[in-house]
């Protein structure tokens, strides 16, 4: 009996060969919509669905269905292996801020002519009672915050945390899933933990640690906004870092806009 979540190397054999003709869809995920838009499409007779993980959290949440793990080779080798396992359209519900696999996504699906769908989470608004200071990039934020020194909760995961090994004069509390492996800043405390979290929580932490000032990236979405309220709430400022450009295309902001064009794409096959 195939794996019902198999990883990379056991796509034909998971996928129903007597049902080949079936249009298959690409999930690039890895984000808490990945996962809901691979359940909502894993029981439709009409289709076939791959789900797409980065690789770079040992133990990811693995979306329902058939799931490949780890990165293609850049817009070569997806464009290879969207031929290779005959895909029909791609949807990438990657992170906000993965910029890199959403370009390969578009140079890829362009030089084939396949559609493909960015789904892009509307990002946060401050409000009136936030206290926000929005920065172009995590650099910008490292300055910004060794400058005026003090204790931060610096919550970005792995991937920027190097833009703080330059940082002397702050301590950070750094969270992250699993250990950092690069260089972080000289004062530091690292919690390993996965989210979400609720508001209690995040406001304990911040209490416990003495915070006086967030970090985080505008991801959007409600599974860290915890963190943005407890700020709120205890009148900490938060250092918010903008969103990059991750498309060329026109972007959807809902589940159910992506559902209706696959929907489009499974009436005219």
């Amino acid at each position: 009996m195939a794996d019902l979540n198999p990883i990379s190397g056991e796509i034909e054999s998971a996928l129903d060969r007597s049902q080949s003709l079936l249009p298959r869809i690409l999930i690039l995920g890895g984000t808490g919509e990945g996962i809901e838009l691979a359940t909502r499409l894993a029981n439709r007779k009409d289709l076939r669905t791959i789900s797409s993980l980065a690789g770079r959290v040992r133990e990811p949440k693995r979306p329902e269905g058939v799931v490949r793990v780890g990165g293609f080779g850049g817009v070569d080798g997806l464009a290879s292996y969207l031929v290779k396992e005959n895909i029909r359209m791609v949807v990438d519900a990657t992170h906000p801020f993965a910029v890199q696999i959403s370009r390969n996504a578009e140079l890829a699906c362009g030089r084939l002519g396949l559609p493909l769908i960015g789904f892009i989470r509307p990002p946060w608004v401050q409000t009136k009672a936030d206290l926000w200071h929005e920065v172009a990039d995590f650099r910008e934020a490292a300055t910004l915050v060794d400058r005026q020194k003090g204790r931060v909760f610096l919550s970005i995961g792995r991937q920027e945390l190097g833009s703080f090994a330059v940082c002397h004069g702050t301590w950070f509390l750094i969270r992250a899933i699993e250990e950092p492996t690069g260089p972080l800043p000289d004062l530091h405390k690292t919690i390993l933990r996965r989210g979400p979290f609720n508001l209690d929580e995040e406001l304990q932490l911040l209490r416990d640690h003495s915070i006086d000032r967030v970090i985080s990236k505008n991801s959007g979405g409600s599974a860290t906004y915890t963190k943005i309220e407890a700020a709120q709430l205890l009148g900490i400022p938060v250092v918010m870092v903008k969103r990059p450009v991750k498309h060329a295309i026109v972007t959807v902001e809902t589940l159910e806009e992506v559902i209706l064009e696959i929907n489009r794409l499974v009436r005219s096959n």
